[in-house]
């Protein structure tokens, strides 16, 4: 497993928007990059989920415990737990689908989950113009974060919003108009993670002018991982 082992020593912890959200950032967290690109060449990728507009392959079992019992001192400290472990799910990712394949829910930003316990991570691997990760904030009622309670109002008034205004194009995000406004971006440099609440309203920084292959090599490669406590 020596090839794919991470290093947590670059690490910068920060807060962004008005509500003051953390996110823990890692630069050069894999100790062999190259090495773990390679590995991905080697899986064998799918369609999983319809909410994700392209390919994954999942992380190994044993590659996700070695790196949560690692990560998770630095996920508490940034993220104000006391003590608690950490259990890691992870797919390397390539995003695929053009622009005019997307379908509705994927031209607008998510959330992984309305529970505010679930870390998520997005690690970088691609060496291409695309950006990292974008975070937003809804207009109509000012909502960043989606919890249990404040999620039926927010579906009510994105529908209403979409009464008024119509679907929007079949593009990728970018800026969130007109009925989100971006609070923030990583800039997705190679070989960096970006670590932050799965409830923040998110998305993937994808330019619909440019190509999206899908070899691992050449296209957007990320490992996308959530972290729930044990």
């Amino acid at each position: 497993m020596q090839s794919l082992a991470i290093s947590v020593s670059d690490q910068t912890i920060g807060h962004f928007s008005n509500c003051n959200h953390v996110f823990m950032q890692v630069s050069n967290m894999l100790e062999s990059a190259e090495t773990v690109i390679n590995h991905a060449s080697l899986q064998k990728f799918a369609k999983i989920t319809p909410q994700y507009p392209g390919l994954r392959a999942p992380l190994d079992s044993q590659t996700c415990a070695m790196w949560a019992a690692q990560l998770s001192p630095h996920l508490n400290d940034a993220f104000g737990y006391e003590r608690a472990d950490w259990a890691m799910q992870a797919w390397f990712s390539i995003v695929t689908a053009r622009p005019d394949e997307l379908i509705p829910m994927q031209c607008f930003p998510h959330v992984d989950g309305t529970d505010p316990d679930q870390l998520a991570m997005m690690l970088y691997l691609d060496t291409t113009e695309h950006g990292g990760t974008a975070f937003f904030r809804h207009r109509s009622t000012g909502y960043e974060e989606l919890t249990e309670a404040n999620f039926p109002h927010y579906r009510d008034a994105l529908q209403a919003d979409v009464a008024e205004t119509g679907l929007p194009p079949a593009r990728y995000v970018t800026d969130g108009a007109p009925h989100f406004e971006r609070t923030y971006m990583t800039g997705g440099e190679f070989n960096q993670a970006v670590f932050y609440r799965g409830n923040i309203l998110h998305s993937g920084m994808i330019e619909n002018d440019l190509e999206l292959p899908a070899d691992p090599r050449t296209g957007r490669l990320t490992i996308n991982a959530f972290f729930r406590r044990l």
